[in-house]
Protein backbone atom coordinates (compact mmCIF):
# COMPACT_ATOMS: atom_id res chain seq x y z
CA UNK A 1 0.00 0.00 0.00
CA UNK A 2 1.74 3.27 -1.14
CA UNK A 3 0.52 5.03 1.89
CA UNK A 4 2.44 2.83 4.08
CA UNK A 5 5.67 2.95 1.87
CA UNK A 6 7.92 5.40 3.11
CA UNK A 7 10.14 5.53 -0.04
CA UNK A 8 6.74 6.56 -1.99
CA UNK A 9 5.46 10.09 -1.77
CA UNK A 10 2.01 9.35 -1.46
CA UNK A 11 2.85 8.09 2.11
CA UNK A 12 4.26 11.37 3.32
CA UNK A 13 1.18 12.86 4.79
CA UNK A 14 0.77 9.47 6.76
CA UNK A 15 4.26 9.65 7.72
CA UNK A 16 4.50 12.99 8.55
CA UNK A 17 1.21 12.15 10.77
CA UNK A 18 3.06 9.38 12.40
CA UNK A 19 5.83 11.19 13.64
CA UNK A 20 4.19 14.36 14.78
CA UNK A 21 2.22 11.54 16.93
CA UNK A 22 5.35 10.29 18.35
CA UNK A 23 7.08 13.87 19.09
CA UNK A 24 4.31 15.21 20.70
CA UNK A 25 4.13 11.52 23.22
CA UNK A 26 8.00 11.84 23.36
CA UNK A 27 7.68 15.85 24.72
CA UNK A 28 5.57 14.48 27.01
CA UNK A 29 6.96 11.84 28.58
CA UNK A 30 10.78 14.13 28.91
CA UNK A 31 8.57 17.03 30.11
CA UNK A 32 7.27 15.38 33.41
CA UNK A 33 8.95 16.65 36.93
CA UNK A 34 10.59 13.53 37.63
CA UNK A 35 11.77 12.60 34.07
CA UNK A 36 15.24 14.53 33.09
CA UNK A 37 17.75 11.93 34.69
CA UNK A 38 15.74 9.39 35.26
CA UNK A 39 17.23 5.91 33.22
CA UNK A 40 16.35 4.60 29.98
CA UNK A 41 16.43 1.39 27.39
CA UNK A 42 19.85 2.78 26.46
CA UNK A 43 22.32 1.89 29.48
CA UNK A 44 24.61 4.82 29.60
CA UNK A 45 21.41 7.51 28.43
CA UNK A 46 19.44 9.29 31.01
CA UNK A 47 16.43 10.96 29.90
CA UNK A 48 17.74 14.31 28.91
CA UNK A 49 20.92 12.51 26.72
CA UNK A 50 17.80 11.24 24.47
CA UNK A 51 16.54 14.48 24.50
CA UNK A 52 20.06 16.26 23.65
CA UNK A 53 20.58 12.97 21.38
CA UNK A 54 17.57 14.56 19.22
CA UNK A 55 18.95 17.70 19.32
CA UNK A 56 22.11 16.30 17.69
CA UNK A 57 21.14 14.55 14.90
CA UNK A 58 18.38 17.03 14.16
CA UNK A 59 20.27 19.87 13.86
CA UNK A 60 22.81 17.65 11.96
CA UNK A 61 20.40 17.02 9.65
CA UNK A 62 19.66 21.29 8.80
CA UNK A 63 23.50 21.60 7.99
CA UNK A 64 22.78 18.69 5.33
CA UNK A 65 19.63 19.77 3.73
CA UNK A 66 21.50 23.14 3.20
CA UNK A 67 24.55 21.89 1.40
CA UNK A 68 21.87 19.41 -0.81
CA UNK A 69 19.80 22.74 -1.58
CA UNK A 70 22.63 25.40 -1.95
CA UNK A 71 24.78 22.64 -3.83
CA UNK A 72 28.03 23.20 -1.53
CA UNK A 73 30.43 20.42 -0.44
CA UNK A 74 29.89 18.20 2.43
CA UNK A 75 32.40 16.25 4.82
CA UNK A 76 33.22 12.57 3.83
CA UNK A 77 31.07 10.61 5.68
CA UNK A 78 31.98 8.81 9.40
CA UNK A 79 30.77 5.56 8.56
CA UNK A 80 28.33 3.69 10.59
CA UNK A 81 30.93 2.16 12.71
CA UNK A 82 31.69 4.88 14.85
CA UNK A 83 28.41 6.21 15.28
CA UNK A 84 27.43 4.75 18.63
CA UNK A 85 30.54 6.72 19.92
CA UNK A 86 29.87 9.72 18.31
CA UNK A 87 25.65 10.18 19.25
CA UNK A 88 27.21 9.25 22.68
CA UNK A 89 29.67 12.33 22.53
CA UNK A 90 26.59 14.78 20.92
CA UNK A 91 24.22 13.91 23.43
CA UNK A 92 26.21 14.65 26.38
CA UNK A 93 27.54 17.93 25.44
CA UNK A 94 23.68 19.17 25.58
CA UNK A 95 23.75 18.11 29.56
CA UNK A 96 24.34 21.55 30.27
CA UNK A 97 21.40 23.01 29.23
CA UNK A 98 18.50 22.34 31.74
CA UNK A 99 15.36 20.58 31.42
CA UNK A 100 13.20 23.43 29.82
CA UNK A 101 15.94 25.03 28.21
CA UNK A 102 16.72 21.71 26.15
CA UNK A 103 13.01 20.92 25.49
CA UNK A 104 12.44 23.93 24.32
CA UNK A 105 15.50 23.60 22.10
CA UNK A 106 14.12 20.04 20.73
CA UNK A 107 10.29 21.37 19.95
CA UNK A 108 12.18 24.33 18.01
CA UNK A 109 14.28 21.57 15.95
CA UNK A 110 11.52 19.41 15.56
CA UNK A 111 9.24 22.36 14.26
CA UNK A 112 11.73 23.19 11.96
CA UNK A 113 12.71 19.68 10.50
CA UNK A 114 8.38 19.19 10.08
CA UNK A 115 8.72 22.13 7.90
CA UNK A 116 11.60 20.87 5.66
CA UNK A 117 9.82 17.87 5.24
CA UNK A 118 6.65 19.47 4.20
CA UNK A 119 8.50 21.29 1.71
CA UNK A 120 9.72 18.29 -0.14
CA UNK A 121 7.81 17.81 -3.31
CA UNK A 122 7.30 14.86 -5.64
CA UNK A 123 10.55 15.37 -7.22
CA UNK A 124 12.29 15.67 -4.26
CA UNK A 125 11.05 13.13 -2.45
CA UNK A 126 13.56 10.22 -3.93
CA UNK A 127 14.94 12.83 -6.21
CA UNK A 128 16.85 14.91 -3.50
CA UNK A 129 20.12 13.60 -2.21
CA UNK A 130 20.85 14.87 1.11
CA UNK A 131 24.49 13.56 2.84
CA UNK A 132 23.92 12.06 6.11
CA UNK A 133 26.80 12.45 8.63
CA UNK A 134 27.27 8.88 9.00
CA UNK A 135 25.65 6.95 6.17
CA UNK A 136 26.72 9.27 3.04
CA UNK A 137 24.30 10.63 0.10
CA UNK A 138 20.60 9.28 0.65
CA UNK A 139 16.91 10.13 -0.56
CA UNK A 140 15.37 12.81 1.36
CA UNK A 141 12.36 10.75 1.99
CA UNK A 142 15.26 9.28 4.88
CA UNK A 143 15.03 12.35 6.92
CA UNK A 144 11.19 11.94 7.94
CA UNK A 145 12.05 8.59 8.32
CA UNK A 146 14.64 9.08 10.33
CA UNK A 147 12.64 11.30 12.60
CA UNK A 148 10.26 8.49 13.33
CA UNK A 149 13.16 6.03 13.90
CA UNK A 150 14.63 9.05 16.65
CA UNK A 151 11.01 9.75 18.26
CA UNK A 152 9.80 6.38 17.84
CA UNK A 153 12.35 4.14 19.12
CA UNK A 154 13.60 6.84 21.65
CA UNK A 155 9.98 7.19 22.80
CA UNK A 156 9.80 3.29 23.54
CA UNK A 157 13.61 3.74 25.49
CA UNK A 158 12.40 6.20 27.79
CA UNK A 159 8.86 4.31 28.74
CA UNK A 160 11.27 1.03 29.03
CA UNK A 161 12.92 3.28 32.14
CA UNK A 162 9.49 3.07 34.03
CA UNK A 163 9.72 -0.74 33.86
CA UNK A 164 6.21 -0.59 33.11
CA UNK A 165 4.58 -2.87 30.86
CA UNK A 166 4.28 -0.84 27.01
CA UNK A 167 4.87 -1.38 23.60
CA UNK A 168 5.64 0.13 20.25
CA UNK A 169 2.60 1.20 18.04
CA UNK A 170 1.11 -0.61 14.81
CA UNK A 171 1.73 2.37 12.50
CA UNK A 172 5.27 3.12 13.65
CA UNK A 173 5.95 -0.36 13.60
CA UNK A 174 4.61 -0.77 9.67
CA UNK A 175 6.51 2.42 8.51
CA UNK A 176 9.61 1.91 9.58
CA UNK A 177 9.56 -2.20 9.52
CA UNK A 178 11.01 -2.23 5.71
CA UNK A 179 14.03 -0.04 6.75
CA UNK A 180 15.22 -2.43 8.87
CA UNK A 181 16.67 -4.51 6.09
CA UNK A 182 18.50 -1.65 5.44
CA UNK A 183 19.99 -1.02 9.17
CA UNK A 184 20.60 -4.93 8.83
CA UNK A 185 22.58 -4.30 5.77
CA UNK A 186 24.68 -1.52 7.23
CA UNK A 187 25.62 -3.16 10.44
CA UNK A 188 26.06 -6.76 9.43
CA UNK A 189 29.57 -7.96 10.75
CA UNK A 190 30.24 -11.24 9.54
CA UNK A 191 33.78 -13.01 9.78
CA UNK A 192 35.54 -13.51 6.56
CA UNK A 193 35.14 -17.61 6.86
CA UNK A 194 32.19 -17.83 7.09
CA UNK A 195 29.60 -20.12 4.92
CA UNK A 196 27.35 -18.27 3.11
CA UNK A 197 24.05 -19.00 4.17
CA UNK A 198 19.78 -17.77 3.23
CA UNK A 199 17.42 -17.14 6.29
CA UNK A 200 14.14 -15.93 5.79
CA UNK A 201 12.16 -13.38 7.66
CA UNK A 202 8.19 -12.99 7.81
CA UNK A 203 7.14 -9.72 8.61
CA UNK A 204 3.19 -9.10 9.46
CA UNK A 205 1.44 -5.76 9.59
CA UNK A 206 0.51 -3.00 6.28
CA UNK A 207 4.38 -3.90 5.08
CA UNK A 208 4.28 -7.44 5.72
CA UNK A 209 5.54 -10.35 3.32
CA UNK A 210 7.95 -12.76 2.73
CA UNK A 211 11.80 -12.00 2.47
CA UNK A 212 14.88 -14.29 1.44
CA UNK A 213 17.93 -12.88 3.64
CA UNK A 214 21.30 -13.85 2.15
CA UNK A 215 24.48 -13.36 4.72
CA UNK A 216 28.16 -14.12 3.65
CA UNK A 217 31.41 -12.96 4.24
CA UNK A 218 30.77 -9.34 1.51
CA UNK A 219 27.80 -8.88 3.94
CA UNK A 220 23.77 -9.07 4.06
CA UNK A 221 21.38 -8.59 1.01
CA UNK A 222 17.97 -9.17 0.74
CA UNK A 223 14.89 -9.02 -1.44
CA UNK A 224 10.91 -10.07 -1.34
CA UNK A 225 10.12 -13.88 -2.39
CA UNK A 226 9.26 -17.44 -1.22
CA UNK A 227 10.98 -18.90 2.08
CA UNK A 228 9.50 -22.52 2.46
CA UNK A 229 12.87 -24.28 1.13
CA UNK A 230 15.18 -22.44 3.57
CA UNK A 231 16.67 -23.92 6.80
CA UNK A 232 14.85 -21.39 8.90
CA UNK A 233 12.58 -18.50 9.10
CA UNK A 234 12.29 -16.15 11.66
CA UNK A 235 8.98 -14.44 11.95
CA UNK A 236 8.37 -11.05 13.52
CA UNK A 237 5.86 -8.73 14.00
CA UNK A 238 6.46 -4.93 12.92
CA UNK A 239 7.52 -3.61 16.27
CA UNK A 240 9.29 -6.96 17.17
CA UNK A 241 11.09 -6.72 14.31
CA UNK A 242 11.66 -2.55 14.94
CA UNK A 243 13.12 -3.61 18.27
CA UNK A 244 15.12 -6.71 17.63
CA UNK A 245 16.58 -4.62 14.77
CA UNK A 246 17.93 -2.04 16.53
CA UNK A 247 19.30 -4.18 19.75
CA UNK A 248 16.38 -3.21 22.09
CA UNK A 249 14.78 -6.92 22.49
CA UNK A 250 15.93 -10.93 21.68
CA UNK A 251 12.80 -11.53 19.93
CA UNK A 252 11.00 -13.12 16.96
CA UNK A 253 9.22 -16.82 16.44
CA UNK A 254 11.88 -18.88 15.08
CA UNK A 255 10.86 -21.71 12.33
CA UNK A 256 13.45 -24.41 11.33
CA UNK A 257 16.91 -24.53 12.35
CA UNK A 258 17.79 -22.92 15.60
CA UNK A 259 21.16 -22.98 15.43
CA UNK A 260 21.41 -20.98 12.12
CA UNK A 261 18.49 -18.64 12.96
CA UNK A 262 20.45 -17.50 16.55
CA UNK A 263 23.52 -17.07 14.21
CA UNK A 264 21.75 -14.37 12.00
CA UNK A 265 20.31 -13.04 14.98
CA UNK A 266 24.20 -12.56 16.42
CA UNK A 267 25.86 -10.96 13.26
CA UNK A 268 24.99 -7.44 13.80
CA UNK A 269 26.46 -4.19 16.09
CA UNK A 270 25.07 -1.70 17.33
CA UNK A 271 24.45 1.37 16.83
Amino acid sequence: MKDWDATNYDAKDNLLRVVRAEAAGLFALAGRADAWEAPTACPLWQVRDIVGHLIDVTESYFVAFDAARGGTAVDDPLGVRVMQGRLDEGAKTHRTLDAHAALERLEGDFDKMMGICEALGPDDWAGLTVTHKYMGPLPAFFYPTFQLMDYGVHSWDIRQGTSRAHGLTGETGDLLAPFMFILWSATVEVPADTTPYAVGIRVTGNNGGDFRVSVGPDGLSYAPGEVADLPAVIEFDPGSLVLTAFGRVNAGTIRGDRQLADSFLNSFFRI
